[in-house]
């Protein structure tokens, strides 16, 4: 967008004094007018004003244009978001070469529209909430002469256009505010891509973050949420003129918007007037098979398999040993080369998400049939798709190239065809096998780099020296009762578990004999210990203690839990040992420590600034929100708190220490315990008291984490005065004092986001609600926390059971506790 700078011949008191304002009430300024302080214009149907306003706790002024008859100010297209005013002066007007333009106090130009050569020109603001500059006596939309729809903000609306004019080059694409404060643009954008088969891609910076998957005549493949019905209407248009996606609304009286936020989530609002908030109904990525590419070239991602990656038939894991943590973007290879010729052939793939357009070509005179011959013809396809799903529709798109960003469903998506070697087909045509890496398959030198572990499938094994054995049995055999399933069969627990066995004798080698220059703490269950594999690969080893207050029950259900579990918030038990009296759990090392190390102890907290807080909070709530709703099962932690939450190098949270963790069927929604386990402080007054838990337990445990990342205090040990019990008490009675801001730690900046930091109390005050039943789940938390300005209802009195008058049993004296890496801490407690 080009800025000019206009020659002014007159004083800056004459400027502002011969400009006469518009009425607010009119959808029209013409060249004669202008619009200063609170004026405004309104569309006709009054649905849209446009006018100055100031973001959040932002002194800076924008002109922007935001839904009228909403009571949240909801803005939806920012013009100056590059040059905000910075003091009351300022006008919008048209200006001498027939732009609009925003002109500030001292003359300069904040900013403009494109020169034009109209005769008479107008700015209108129509119903859609266009905002549009035309001839006076032309109101056909072809012969705008300029229109905001054209350059759009965070926010694309119904009858917005998302993609290409051919004939300028203008790219139409919506863009993050940097922060709910600054609408200056952010790093998060939300673009259509037409090479190939046009899809639509979230990227942050130039990393792609999240795919929709390619158009295919109803809706983008990867989003299946995406049904026309009586509210939404999607369409799609390629011409020689433009590329373009858009929505409509069928239902005219509702009223929808889609975003990116400042954190780069892509959400779908409707607003719910009775209520008056912003329902989310939608949001991308959703869960971690959203995330582009994560099971990397030929891998292909199912949210319900454990682990969610898996390799196509016919292919192997790139790289075994990062497979077998769990990392599965390094994709897969492939096992028997293609012959080129007739030989090869094609596995049918239902219910999938087509794979990245990016080496596609599309054939729209072409039929499946015709598509095949030519892919077979041409030894660089790997695959072919119809590009139109609709009755009566044709077309064909073939891949060369890598086949990337692959996801199953269970109830939605397209065929997929990808070519394989004829002896691949033969064996098994119409079925696509999960690959484990296997000691029948992996050579012998690989097996050293693995640094000696021992990997198989569930019906073959071969012996590598590892003393023959299958983890499952020894479990059952163990006796007791895992609580994720005590009513199985033993061919039923058998099936469920699928955790490699680490040889003892590799992990004495590997902590150097457990020596005390290798422990890294010791918790409830026994003492961690770093240590090092042959192939240098750093992992952290659990040993269940003899003195241990936990037992067989705990490191079953450990075992049984978390190997089925894959988040980039949850820390990832790689394998276990089963030895004689040994029972051993090793994980992937986590260098920095627990969140206490750094939160509770002064030096270190001024480590955490609140843009890294706020990073911590949003990864604890999506690996919690992960457990409750995305993954395979629906499980509640139990003991979630400070100590438990590990940070990688780079800071990222883990949520660990699942020996406590319950899974919950399908149409369970409470328990009962007679043995309540945690940790005082962060238990919920149900579950500490009565030994009632749900969802909503580890909901109010989430609060209580919230809190204390804001304030860097514990909630309990810590009192600033008599009438404050903890944390919680002191949170509540400044917020209703409206003294918020008082509970941040004084080490973070001024010049953080204040309002980021009161919503973030305030959710932690609803997560801490006394009743369960006012405590939002953690899918609403992560879009309020996500969200750029959520509607939040008032929290009500959080639950005291935390207070001083309970018992200090099982917790450490203070001057022996250990903030220590990977240190994974669990009090036991019997409920009174």
């Amino acid at each position: 967008m080009r800025k000019i700078t206009p020659i002014f011949t007159f004083s800056f008191f004459c400027f502002f004094s011969f400009l006469p304002e518009i009425s607010i009430a009119e959808d029209i300024l013409t060249s004669t007018g202008s619009m200063t302080g609170d004026g405004g214009l309104i569309s006709s149907g009054g649905t849209f004003k446009l006018g100055f306003f100031k973001p959040g706790s932002s002194k800076n002024r924008y002109l922007g244009v935001w839904y009228n008859k909403v009571s949240i100010q909801t803005v939806v297209w920012v013009a100056n978001r590059d040059k905000p005013l910075t003091n009351s002066s300022g006008v919008f007007k048209i200006g001498d070469q027939g732009n609009a333009i925003i002109v500030m106090g001292d003359g300069s130009l904040s900013w403009s529209s494109n020169h034009t050569k109209a005769k008479n020109p107008v700015i209108q603001l129509l119903e859609s909430g266009n905002l549009v500059l035309r001839e006076e006596d032309d109101d056909d939309p072809e012969n705008f002469l300029w229109q905001s729809f054209d350059y759009p903000s965070d926010t694309l609306l119904p009858g917005m256009k998302l993609g290409y004019d051919l004939r300028t080059g203008l790219d139409r694409y919506i863009r993050s505010w940097k922060s709910i404060d600054d609408p200056s643009p952010g790093e998060s954008t939300y673009r259509l891509d037409h090479c190939g088969m046009p899809e639509s891609y979230l990227l942050r910076g130039s990393v792609v973050k999240y795919r929709s998957g390619p158009w295919n005549g109803i809706r983008f493949s990867g989003v299946p949420e995406m049904q026309p019905g009586y509210i939404f209407q999607f369409s799609f248009e390629s011409n020689k003129q433009e590329i373009y996606f858009k929505y409509d609304l069928i239902k005219k009286s509702l009223i929808s918007r889609l975003t990116v936020s400042p954190s780069g989530l892509l959400q779908r609002f409707t607003w719910l007037e009775e209520s008056r908030v912003w329902n989310p109904i939608w949001r991308g990525p959703k869960d971690e098979c959203d995330d582009y590419a994560v099971c990397g070239p030929f891998g292909v991602c199912n949210s319900n398999g454990s682990p969610v990656c898996e390799c196509l038939k016919g292919f192997l894991s790139k790289s075994p040993q990062a497979w077998f943590l769990r990392d599965g973007t390094d994709g897969c290879v492939r096992t028997t080369p293609l012959a080129c010729s007739k030989a090869d052939g094609f596995m049918k793939m239902k219910r999938m998400k087509l794979p990245d357009t990016e080496d596609s070509i599309v054939y729209k005179d072409m039929n499946l049939n015709e598509c095949e011959d030519l892919c077979l013809k041409n030894c660089s396809c790997m695959g072919y798709a119809s590009a139109d799903i609709r009755g009566g529709g044709s077309g064909c798109v073939t891949w060369g190239g890598q086949l990337i960003d692959l996801r199953e469903y269970g109830d939605s998506g397209q065929d997929l065809y990808v070519r394989l070697a004829g002896s691949d087909l033969d064996s098994d045509a119409k079925k696509r096998v999960a690959v484990i890496v296997a000691a029948t398959v992996v050579p012998a030198l690989l097996l050293l780099a693995v640094g000696g572990f021992c990997l198989w499938n569930r019906n073959k094994r071969k012996d590598t020296g590892i003393k023959e054995r299958r983890q499952d049995l020894l479990l059952f055999d163990m006796g007791g009762s895992p609580s994720a399933g005590k009513d199985k069969s033993r061919e039923h627990r058998k099936e469920d578990l699928e955790l490699p066995l680490l040889d003892l004798g590799l992990i004495v080698a590997a902590t150097n004999n457990f020596s005390d220059s290798n422990k890294l703490g010791e918790g409830g269950f026994g003492p961690v210990y770093k240590g090092k594999l042959e192939d240098d690969q750093e992992i952290a080893v659990k040993r269940l203690s003899k003195r241990s207050g936990q037992g067989i029950d705990e490191f079953k259900n450990e075992v049984t839990l978390i190997a089925k579990l894959q988040h980039r918030n949850l820390v990832r038990l790689l394998a276990c040992c089963i030895e004689g009296e040994e029972k051993i759990l090793i994980y992937e090392y986590m260098p920095n420590k627990s969140l206490d190390f750094f939160l509770f102890v002064e030096t270190k907290k001024a480590l955490l600034d609140w843009e890294k807080r706020f990073d911590i909070i949003m990864g604890i709530a999506r690996g919690l929100l992960y457990l409750h709703q995305d993954s395979r099962l629906r499980i509640i932690h139990r003991d979630l708190k400070a100590g438990n939450i590990l940070l990688d190098s780079k800071m990222n949270p883990k949520i660990s220490d699942f020996g406590m963790a319950r899974i919950f069927g399908g149409d369970e929604t409470e328990a009962n315990t007679k043995r309540v386990v945690g940790t005082y402080g962060y238990m919920s007054p149900e579950y500490a008291m009565d030994g009632l838990f749900s969802v909503k337990s580890d909901v109010f445990s989430f609060g209580v984490l919230v809190l204390e990342i804001v304030s860097g205090k514990k909630n309990r040990g810590f009192y600033q005065t008599d009438d404050d019990l903890n944390l919680l008490a002191l949170a509540w009675r400044l917020w209703k004092e409206g003294k918020g801001s008082e509970l941040m730690d004084a080490s973070i900046e001024i010049s953080s986001s204040i309002s980021t930091v009161l919503r973030c109390i305030q959710v932690g005050l609803l997560c801490v609600q006394e009743s369960a039943e006012d405590r939002p789940s953690m899918s609403t938390v992560v879009l309020m926390l996500g969200s750029d300005n959520p509607t939040l209802p008032p929290p009500k009195q959080p639950g005291f059971c935390t207070g001083r008058s309970l018992p200090e049993r099982g917790s450490f004296p203070s001057q022996q506790e250990s903030y220590t890496i990977n240190q994974v801490t669990v009090t036991m407690l019997e409920a009174r």
